[in-house]
């Protein structure tokens, strides 16, 4: 289980220092294991955050320390952040991988499918379950009226790391952000191994380095 410490640094520094890490969440007594491949950072002083319209009830999660789990719905469907150093601040996790080891073994994978099947009942591909923000929070079980401003439990939730780094990160500019609401700020990042299995891939046909996206190279092991 990840300290306290390590969501108490800026919210653009932990949203690349959450790549590579594990989601672990204990769903009717089986552990379930998701690997953070795609973040997005938001600020108070950011237009596109929850927090730039204001303090209340429903976003104080936003305003505590960092750690704090701040959820909410999006397009009908449950979405997962944790809140980062100083008021307001927070990273929202945009996509994940299934992750297969001894806590969740490889037949943990028919229960992520049971959550989350596609729209015909069918069980959905490994790599789409948890491609978009609300399908990771389905596939893992995770649910705002009971984790909304609540903190990490070693005995049901937690963020896990397992030695996993990214050998290139990949940054582009958010996704869904209105105009006018600095959707140009580049605050998303990706794990590049996996960005065909992210939201939308920062590096699918038609983009352009340097335009588009940029390359930051292999997360530094020391800052994570």
């Amino acid at each position: 289980m990840l300290p306290d410490s390590f969501f108490n640094r800026p919210a653009l520094e932990l949203a690349l220092a959450l790549l590579g890490k594990v989601i672990r969440y204990c769903h009717q007594g089986v552990w379930l294991s998701v690997r953070i491949i795609e973040t997005e950072a938001y600020l108070l002083t950011d237009k596109g955050s929850h927090a730039s319209l204001g303090y209340t009830e429903k976003r104080q999660a936003l305003f505590k320390d960092g750690g704090t789990i701040y959820m909410y719905y999006s397009r009908g469907g449950d979405s997962l952040n944790f809140s980062a150093q100083g008021p307001g601040n927070a990273v929202l996790i945009k996509s994940g991988y299934p992750y297969f080891d001894a806590l969740s073994p490889e037949s943990t994978l028919s229960i992520l499918q049971a959550n989350n099947p596609d729209r015909q009942g069918q069980p959905r591909p490994v790599h789409k379950l948890c491609s978009g923000q609300t399908l990771l929070c389905k596939s893992l079980g995770l649910k705002v009226p009971e984790w909304d401003n609540q903190r990490f439990d070693s005995q049901c939730f937690y963020v896990d790391d397992c030695g996993l780094r990214p050998q290139e990160i990949i940054q582009a500019r958010r996704l869904g952000i209105s105009q006018g609401r600095d959707e140009h700020l580049p605050y998303r990042f990706v794990d590049a191994d996996y960005a065909a299995y992210c939201t939308k891939n920062p590096l699918r046909r038609g983009q352009h380095e340097g335009q588009d996206f940029w390359r930051l190279g292999a997360a530094d092991p020391a800052r994570v």
